[in-house]
């Protein structure tokens, strides 16, 4: 009788929500390390730099979470193929590496919301290019990637004309070689090429994003706990402004998502 109450009571511990959750937090307490999945290939949002240490925008977010747990922090290197089975597997505690929320992923993952940030659809233009509307590409001749879903939406919508190409290099050197007037992409990876010495110079990014792109932080499915962390925290960094001042430390134009989420937490 008494094994199967101690059985009963295991069991009914284990169903209690958050269970698993507070179990998580408080290996990252006993720990005493916290460790973010983070991106090394995507500047300025996580990249290494020549000493090999991995910085960027996600990393000073991660740095954050680990401050506000009173914990070390280790950095891991994902990639999009594996960044959700890293969390499902324990590899990691927590994810914050460009991830674009969708509704498959929700299945894989738990979400945490508000989400942080949104990438957006841009064109890399040449300098040449005097145009601060879309409306103007009309007729324009812009270098794509094969397969992204907006490039037959902006060519309706604008009137732009798209070349496609394989992969994000090859309509680079297409701009290049001025078989284009610019680059049709996602606005993340244009706002971290102009960082870079071969396109800071005779190249920018005058027009406003469209085609908002939520991306989201996540945690390990029935992390409740930790996903409640990260929301209030998520909160505190939305009415602070702190994404926006990122953005500006890390030499990007803050994007309209992140003011307006700045602009809305700050007045409630």
């Amino acid at each position: 009788m008494r094994r199967t109450l101690l059985a009963l009571t295991v069991l009914a511990a284990a169903a209690l929500p958050g269970a698993a959750a507070a179990d998580v937090i408080d290996k990252i307490k006993e720990r005493g390390t916290l460790v973010v999945g983070v991106k090394t290939d995507y500047k300025p949002f996580g990249f290494r730099n020549p000493s090999g240490a991995i910085i960027g925008i996600e990393p000073d977010m991660a740095a954050e979470v680990a401050k506000k747990l009173g914990v070390k922090l280790e950095l891991v290197s994902v990639v999009s193929a594996n960044r959700m089975e890293f969390l499902r597997q324990g590899k990691i505690d927590l994810m914050i590496a460009t991830m674009s929320d969708k509704p498959e992923r929700r299945k894989v993952v738990q979400v945490v919301e508000p989400l942080y940030y949104s990438d957006a659809v841009n064109v890399l233009l040449s300098d040449k290019v005097k145009v601060t509307k879309w409306e103007q590409l009309k007729g324009a001749k812009l270098c794509g990637t094969t397969g992204a879903f907006y490039n037959k939406d902006v060519a309706a919508k604008y009137g732009a004309e798209i070349v496609s190409f394989d992969g994000s290099e090859k309509p680079l050197i297409a701009l290049k070689q001025g078989n284009c007037i610019g680059y049709l992409y996602d606005q993340t990876f244009i706002a971290g090429k102009l960082l870079d010495d071969d396109w800071k110079k005779g190249y920018h990014m005058p027009l406003e994003g469209i085609m908002e792109t939520p991306w989201a932080i996540a945690v390990a499915p029935g992390e409740d706990r930790l996903a409640k962390l990260m929301s209030d925290l998520t909160k505190e960094w939305m009415k602070a402004g702190y994404i926006v001042a990122l953005e500006k430390k890390w030499g990007v134009k803050p994007t309209e998502y992140s003011v307006r989420m700045h602009k809305e937490y700050k007045g409630s």
